[in-house]
Order: C-alpha cells, then structure tokens, then sequence
C-alpha cells in the first residue's frame, strides 16, 4: 500500500523542468522591474538634490576655482586612471557644461525620459565630478559612484517612467489599428515614428569618438570600451525591432533581461556587503561594544544641526545604549534574513528609518537619501504597486482630472509577476 512519501515521490518534478524553469525565469523576463524603478527615482533624485544644494560652490568643489586644482587633478587621474571628462579641458565653460548636463540627465533619468541614453550620460556626469575631486566623497557617494554604473546595465524604465507611459500609448494605438483591419506595417508606424532615441543616440555617438580621441587623459580603458559596447548594442537593438523582430529580437531581449537580472543581482549583493562589513567593523570598536559610540557625533558641533534635538538624544543613556546596540545589531543581521520575509522586511523599515534619523540628527541628507534608495531595492512587490496607485491618484487629484487607469504594469496582480523573489 503506498504512502504520502511515495505520493510526494512520483509527484516531484524533474531536475530538468526545475533548471529549464528557473532558466525561463531569468531569461524570459526583467525581475524587480518595481525594485529597478525605485532605485533609479531614488539615485537620480540624490544626485540632482545635492548638485543643486551645491549650485553656489560647484566651482569650488570641481571647478577651476577649487582648492583641487587642475594640474593636480591630472596628476591623480594619470596614477589611478579614473574616469571624468572634465580633464579634457581646464576652461570654464566646459565646466558649466558638464555640469549642466549631469544636473539635466538626473533629472531626465527622475521621470524616466529615454531612459537608456540618459542613463549613461547620467553615469557619465556621475564618475567625471566625483573623480574630479576624490577627497570631497562619503559613503553616500561611494554608493551612488556604483550605483550609476549598475543602472546603466538595467532595464530600470519599464514602470513609473515616460518611457513606460510611451509604450504604453503606443500599444493602445496599435491594438486599435489592428482591430479596425489595418495592416501589421500600418499598426507598427508608432514604433518608427520615435526621432528623438535615434538622434540622442547619434550624439552619444559623437561623445563616445571625442571620449576615445581623449582616452588618454580620460582613464581607465575599460569604461570607454563599456560605452561602445552599449552604444553599438542599442543600435543593434533598434534595427533588430524595425527589421527582424522575429528571433533576432527575441535573442536580444533575452540579453537584456539577463544582464538585468544579473546587475540587480549586484545592486542587492552590494547592500548586503555595506551592512555586513559596517556591521563587523562597528563590533571590533570599544565604544560600539560599551554602547556609547552614538553619544559623540551627537555632541559635535560640526554634525549637530538640530543643537537642542541632539542633547535630548544624547542626555539619555538608556537612549543612547539602546541605538547603539541597535544600529549594529540591525546592520549584521540583515543578510541573514532575506529569506525570510516578514524578518527582513521589519529589519529593512528599521535601516530605512535608522538613516532618516542620520540626515535629521547628524546633518546628511544626501548620505541618506543614497542609502535609502539602495535599501529599496528589497522593498516588497505589493507595497511598492500600492505607493505607485496611490502616487498616481493623488497626481490626479493634484491635477484635478479623472484618473484614466494604471498602466498595465501597475495593473497585474502578484500571481501575474510570476514566482516570488527576495525583491518580491
């Protein structure tokens, strides 16, 4: 007579519909496409508020006006050979003009205009100030510094964006050609009629042969060939669409979607390996050990922009152990609980409100906002679909105009985004 074990036995699913199910999953698909979106909103919007809090002092801090000359910049940046565009020249325009650019590609990057293209130019503006002056850097810019890099390789535009609302409206315009009887070439003229990717990829073209032309002052060699790579990539992507969108196409997406799959994969490997070193290193230190390591910075002058908050704080030694303790225990166990959901999420609320409570007592917000916007990438599905509802019905009411639907990314159910992950 046969058991439940022998019923589980013949019921289990072969190892080799398991490795092609999982390879379906990574291959046939963008993962996280939320969790990309946040992260990309959440960068962008870092980056543009502290180029404009630093608006007034930009010449300071990487012009030619800083205490960073730059003779001295090119001297670094001939040893170490990072890369930044602003050692092609030493005027003040081409200053200006990077500088321009990086304020106007975070804030196109913000909505999701072209996000492709804006992307690099955002990586761009990204690694040629902050290698223009290494020693103005924190934690925060360390973190956006990767960040950028890791959304460029991301499929990060496919919700909450400009792009995604394009497409959208296209695909409406060619269902209904289609269902009045029009031909495939008439329902895909929608697709063709987009001038401006080709023409902001003609000119990313150019920047890449000046790039090249100054690849001996710019830095290291890899990222000038990640550039071609891309640009040549997305031209390739563009013909496949317009001339073989058969296999050609299909090919290609899966591509994209694994190089997708595997940067988020970075993004989140990355967060975990911030709060677990942070973490171990705060344990090996007297005063994290004794509880008392918070009460210092809170009695600085130099991070105590709230003078009377921070005596509060710092008045209570109960407080003060309390936090301490907290902070590392939080930072260590956090990798430890991405498998288990309800754990991870609390731990992931308290890192979330632990660095609120770093740009309100200590006087970094730009530190915050970068490290929140790389906590998000963990943030569940279900609530990041029900912000999005309700980020989009309070724009209505805003604009006092009658809400016409969710796009259908936002629309699908969680059964619809397929098996659940750490990001889900």
């Amino acid at each position: 007579m046969s058991g439940p074990t022998d019923a589980r036995v013949r019921t289990r699913e072969p190892f080799d519909r398991r490795i092609a199910r999982a390879v379906q999953a990574v291959t046939g698909r963008a993962l996280g496409p939320h969790q990309t979106a946040i992260v990309r909103i959440g960068f962008s919007l870092t980056w543009l508020v502290f180029l404009l809090r630093e608006l007034p002092h930009r010449h300071e801090m990487y012009g030619p006006d800083g205490p960073w000359s730059w003779e001295l910049a090119s001297r670094l940046i001939a040893d170490n050979r990072a890369f930044t565009v602003l050692m092609w020249s030493d005027g003040r325009v081409w200053f200006e003009l990077v500088y321009g650019l990086a304020v106007l590609s975070a804030a196109l990057l913000l909505v999701g205009w072209h996000t492709r293209a804006v992307s690099v130019v955002f990586m761009v503006g990204v690694l040629s100030l902050q290698n223009r002056s290494v020693f103005l850097g924190d934690g925060g810019d360390n973190v956006l510094h990767l960040a950028a890099i890791y959304l460029v390789l991301t499929r990060c535009g496919q919700v909450w964006s400009l792009d995604a609302r394009r497409a959208a409206r296209e695909a409406a315009r060619d269902a209904a050609r289609r269902a009045a009887g029009e031909t495939d070439e008439a329902a895909e003229v929608g697709g063709r009629r987009d001038v401006v990717g080709p023409l902001l990829w003609t000119v990313l073209g150019g920047f890449l042969l000046a790039t090249t032309w100054f690849s001996d002052v710019t830095g290291e060699w890899w990222l000038p060939v990640l550039l071609w790579v891309l640009w040549l990539g997305h031209g390739l992507w563009w013909l496949a669409c317009r001339l073989a969108p058969g296999e050609p196409r299909t090919l290609l997406d899966v591509l994209a979607n694994l190089t997708h799959n595997a940067a988020l994969v970075v993004i989140m490997a990355e967060v975990c390996l911030i709060y677990a070193t942070a973490g171990w290193y705060k344990i090996q230190g007297s005063r994290w050990q004794d509880g008392t390591a918070l009460y210092y910075p809170l009695h600085l002058d130099y991070f105590s922009p709230w003078p009377e908050l921070s005596e509060l704080l710092g008045s209570s030694g109960i407080m003060v152990l309390l936090l301490t303790y907290g902070t590392v225990i939080v930072q260590i166990a956090f990798p430890f609980t991405l498998f288990h959901r309800k754990v991870k999420n609390v731990l992931l609320v308290a890192m979330m409100l632990e660095h609120a409570g770093i740009a309100v007592l200590l006087g970094l917000p730009v530190f915050s906002l970068a490290m929140i916007s790389a906590d998000a990438v963990f943030l569940p599905t279900v609530f990041l679909v029900a912000l999005g509802a309700r980020a989009a019905r309070g724009r209505d009411r805003l604009l006092g105009r009658r809400s016409a639907g969710a796009l259908p990314e936002q629309r699908r159910t969680a059964e619809e985004h397929g098996p659940r992950t750490l990001v889900g």
